[in-house]
C-alpha cells in the first residue's frame, strides 16, 4: 500500500490557516467505498484509510515511511499568492467601481 506525504490545504470553511503547517502522511485507499445496504452510508473495509499521521517537517515523514518500509510519494505544496487587503479600501473615494448599499 502506497502512502501520500503532503501539506494539507486550508479549509474552505474558515479563514485561518490551522493545520496547514504540518506535513501529513496518509495511505491511499485499497478498497473502494461502497454503500451500506441497510442505511445507505458509505463504508469501506480498508482500515488504513483512517490513519492520518502529522509530522513537523517533510524529512520526518519521509524518514518514518522509510523506517517502516512504506512506499510513499511526496507532493510538494504549490505557493499561493498573498494579496494584502484592507477593509478601508472599500470606502476609498477613488474606487473604480462605485460601492453603495
Amino acid at each position: 500500500m502506497r502512502a501520500r506525504i503532503y501539506k494539507p490545504s486550508k479549509s474552505s470553511m474558515q479563514s485561518g490557516r490551522a493545520r496547514t503547517k504540518a506535513w501529513l502522511l496518509e495511505f491511499e485507499p485499497e478498497a473502494p467505498l461502497t454503500p451500506e445496504p441497510l442505511m445507505g452510508w458509505t463504508s469501506s473495509s480498508d482500515t488504513r484509510s483512517q490513519v492520518h499521521i502529522y509530522f513537523e517537517t517533510k524529512d520526518e515523514a519521509v524518514a518514518y515511511a522509510e523506517k517502516h518500509g512504506i512506499p510513499y510519494q511526496v507532493f510538494e505544496p504549490r505557493p499561493h499568492p498573498f494579496k494584502p487587503k484592507s477593509y478601508a479600501d472599500n470606502f476609498r473615494f477613488d474606487r473604480k467601481i462605485p460601492w453603495s448599499h
